[in-house]
C-alpha cells in the first residue's frame, strides 16, 4: 500500500481533538544505501518518536554482539545466528527502538486489527497509537490511570496528552482526588 493511503487511514483513527496536533512523516534519504530513511511521529510539530532504520540496524548489531558473547556460541551455526538476530530484534522493539520498516509493519497490523486485540498488545508503538485512537473511550482511559506509570515514556506522554484534550483528570498513585 502507498504511504499516502496508509497515512490517511491512520489519521482517520486518531481522536478528533488530536487530529490537527498529531502527524506522521516518512523520510527517505536518496543517497543512503538502499534509500534507507526514518519514520517520525510529531506532536504540535515537535518530533516525539523517531524510527530510524540506520539507528535500529546499528543498535541491533551491537545487541547481537552482546548476546553472542553471553552465549559463547559458534557463529557458523545458522540456527543460532537466526535465534540471536531474532532475540536482538525483539529486545529492541521492547525498548521502543524501531526501524522504518518496523513502523510500516506495526501500522499495517494496527489498521487491520480490532481495537480489543490492540488493547492487549505489549508493543510500544501499538500502545502509543492506541492512546491516540478514537475507538478508545474515556472510561477505558480512566481505567489506565494507575497502570500507565509502568509503560514506555512515549506511551505515558501520549496518555497525558489524550487525557488533557478529553478533560480527564489524572491522579497519580498516593494522591486522592479532590471532590468537586
Amino acid at each position: 500500500m502507498v504511504w499516502s493511503k496508509i497515512k490517511k487511514r491512520l489519521m482517520n483513527l486518531i481522536c478528533y481533538p488530536l487530529q490537527s496536533r498529531i502527524d506522521f512523516h516518512v523520510i527517505s534519504y536518496r543517497k543512503a544505501h538502499d534509500q534507507m530513511g526514518r519514520a517520525v511521529m510529531t506532536v504540535d510539530k515537535a518530533e516525539v518518536f523517531n524510527m530510524c532504520s540506520m539507528t535500529s540496524m546499528r543498535e541491533e548489531y551491537y545487541r547481537e554482539e552482546e548476546i553472542r558473547s553471553e552465549w559463547g556460541e559458534d557463529e557458523r551455526d545458522v540456527e543460532t545466528i537466526l535465534a540471536i538476530q531474532e532475540l536482538a530484534h525483539e529486545q529492541l522493539l521492547h525498548e521502543g527502538i524501531y526501524a522504518r520498516y518496523d513502523f510500516f509493519s506495526v501500522v499495517s497490523h494496527y489498521i487491520q486489527s480490532p481495537i480489543n486485540e490492540l488493547l492487549k498488545s505489549d508493543d510500544v508503538l501499538v500502545q502509543a497509537l492506541v492512546m491516540l485512537d478514537r475507538r478508545v473511550g474515556k472510561r477505558t482511559l480512566e481505567r489506565w490511570n494507575y497502570s500507565i506509570q509502568d509503560e514506555h515514556p512515549l506511551v505515558q506522554r501520549l496518555y497525558t496528552l489524550r487525557c488533557e484534550v478529553e478533560n480527564i483528570q489524572i491522579t497519580h498513585p498516593g494522591e486522592t482526588e479532590l471532590p468537586s
